[in-house]
């Protein structure tokens, strides 16, 4: 069982950052892979970014690819979204998700994840 905790959201301007955290509980972190994914309001919960568990591979969706980076820190058990030059329309609830030994086929497909945290509201102002 893993459970994950997601901070560092908030208001900020367009061309702002933010980073977001996802800390999560168990000893066994280093074997998940970890996404970003994140639901606008009467949108579905959409792809953001991945890393396979040894975060040899990372993946992005092409809305955020050269503006985002996500990035993991195993000894901490936490997982990271830097969010850079952010824009309006990336306002939504930015959820963390893990799967167990996901390779890197599968980082994008909702589906293949086993949890999930709370979520963390992201909101970009114009």
């Amino acid at each position: 069982q893993v459970q994950l905790v997601e901070s560092g959201g908030g208001l900020v301007q367009a061309g702002g950052s933010l980073r977001l955290s996802c800390a999560a509980s168990g000893r066994t972190f280093s074997s998940y892979a970890m996404g970003w994914f994140r639901q606008a309001p009467g949108k579905e919960r959409e792809f953001v970014a991945a890393t396979t568990w040894s975060g040899g591979s990372r993946d992005y969706s092409n809305s955020v690819k050269g503006r985002f980076t996500i990035s993991r820190d195993n000894a901490k058990n936490t997982v990271y979204l830097q969010m850079n030059s952010l824009k309006p329309e990336d306002t939504a609830v930015y959820y963390c998700a893990a799967a167990l030994y996901l390779a890197a086929g599968g980082l994008t497909y909702r589906n293949k994840y086993d949890y999930w945290g709370q979520g963390t509201q992201v909101t970009v102002s114009s």
